[in-house]
């Protein structure tokens, strides 16, 4: 498997390199060269396999024997998921009124993100003793991505990581469980902005190519290809415990919620229906609503502002993962891709061509939910399972609520559940009810802190480049 940038300069990358990239020089994204088709019989064989035996099935597709043996692929899959909490890493909760609800949240910061990135890394780590090399990570965060990040390299002498958070847009424990973390690598900014303006000094800096190989800088952003590809194993597991049968002949329908903010998640969807896998995607917004636009109508543009809200972890107005959706969508049509991103980072808006849009209505449906919409949510999962959401999750059940209210289809839904409620208490309190907060939660509070501030009107771009430089001076690369 070789990989290829989705504005069409650069081919034939190995998977290796890819991982130890961001932002493709020419400012596109990495995706594979070609995705991998699936049999019924791989399909009906891989519906008996845990979830770890899943993420190392993917990964062992997309990561070419070359650059790393099957028998290391899964020692490192294994050691991925020592930490979390959960037996089977994932839990399905059969609740009632056929709502499913996939438990994503089982690692070690409450996040979905834990899952891929204790793989990724892993990954990291085993290329960089292979190498004998160091990194320098470079990661902006709209709340979960920080934490799971940092969780994920802490206290590694070969990797320096560098965390922009948006102070006072996370909720207080995703940003306490970035600036409690007291570790020589671990390098945490509170700026004073939106997550999408901390997505800017950092593209700027990755599109600087002699800079990035000078000081060996990466992402662990869902900029970063392994990322999507771990995350593929979510829609496989979710197909195969919701599915009313896999003996069927078609194999019938699932339909699969994502509460959605950058698009990584639910490109990795998409990516497991090219497979073969027959799932339907609805990607559910808050108000901060492009990705919701851009399905119904092609309308890919900014709005005025980013509207905080009880979702703070999917506040986002600029989805850099759709690049590789229309990408995916236009046949790997570079060249138009180019344009249309190009377009839209310098407009802020960017014209979609009317098949590409009709393309886009076709693989997705979407929705849009409110903070009073979430509440209700929240209440209602509550008072009828005694079951807690968190509010990015409730964003998704919203929508099953509705459906099963029309009585639209009988088709199996299941809602992905991207956190736990015991991150977002304030939600939980807003919805009238009791957060129910674990003691390394609680913890938190009392710990020592420590963060770097970026103010409004500050050179951003100069900061990060000064902060990189002053690590490798520091340890001499």
């Amino acid at each position: 498997m070789k990989y290829t940038s989705t504005r069409g300069e650069l081919t034939d990358v190995s998977f290796e390199e890819v991982i130890f990239s961001g932002y493709a020089p020419d400012g596109g994204l990495f995706m594979p060269e070609e995705i991998p088709s699936l049999t019924l019989a791989t399909l009906r064989t891989w519906s008996t396999y845990s979830y770890p035996q899943l993420v190392e099935e993917i990964c062992s597709l997309f990561i070419s024997r070359e650059d790393l043996p099957r028998e290391d692929l899964s020692d490192l899959i294994s050691q991925a998921f020592q930490r979390f909490q959960h037996k089977d890493i994932v839990e399905l909760a059969r609740l009632k009124n056929g709502l499913n609800v996939l438990e994503l949240w089982h690692g070690v910061t409450y996040a979905f993100k834990d899952l891929a990135m204790s793989c990724v890394g892993q990954l990291l780590q085993y290329f960089l003793r292979k190498r004998k090399k160091r990194i320098t990570i470079v990661v902006g965060t709209a709340g979960d991505t920080g934490s799971s990040a940092i969780e994920s390299i802490r206290g590694m002498d070969n990797m320096n990581i560098i965390v922009l958070l948006p102070h006072g847009r996370c909720s207080p424990i995703q940003e306490l469980q970035m600036t409690t973390v007291i570790e020589d690598n671990v390098h945490v900014f509170a700026a004073d902005g939106t997550s999408d303006e901390l997505d800017e000094p950092i593209r700027n800096v990755f599109t600087d190519t002699e800079f990035v190989k000078r000081h060996n800088i990466m992402s662990l952003n869902s900029i970063n290809w392994a990322r999507v590809m771990v995350q593929i194993a979510h829609y496989f597991y979710a197909y195969f415990h919701c599915s009313s049968s896999t003996k069927e002949t078609p194999l019938p329908l699932v339909e699969i919620v994502v509460p959605t903010g950058a698009a990584g998640n639910i490109t990795a969807g998409y990516i497991a229906q090219m497979m073969g896998l027959p799932i339907r995607l609805v990607a559910v917004v808050n108000e901060n609503d492009i990705i919701h636009r851009t399905i119904q109508n092609g309308d890919f543009s900014l709005a005025d502002s980013i509207k905080p809200s009880l979702a703070p972890s999917i506040d986002i107005q600029e989805p850099y993962n759709m690049e590789r959706i229309f990408w995916l969508l236009s046949e790997k049509d570079s060249t138009l891709i180019k344009m249309i991103m190009g377009e839209f980072q310098k407009l802020g808006k960017a014209s979609v061509p009317e098949v590409l849009s009709t393309k886009l209505s076709q693989a997705f449906s979407s929705f849009t939910v409110n903070d009073e919409n979430v509440i209700e949510t929240m209440l209602r999962c509550w008072n009828e399972n005694q079951y807690l959401l968190c509010p990015h999750s409730a964003v998704a059940v919203t929508y099953h609520y509705l459906q099963s209210e029309l009585g639209t289809n009988s088709t199996p839904r299941c809602c992905l559940a991207t956190a736990a409620a015991a991150k977002f208490p304030e939600a939980v309190l807003k919805a009238g009810l009791t957060p129910e907060i674990p003691p390394e939660i609680r913890a938190l509070e009392t710990m020592e802190t420590r963060c770097m501030a970026m103010k409004r009107g500050e050179d951003w771009e100069k900061i990060l480049y000064h902060k990189i430089e002053e690590i490798n001076a520091r340890r001499g690369t």
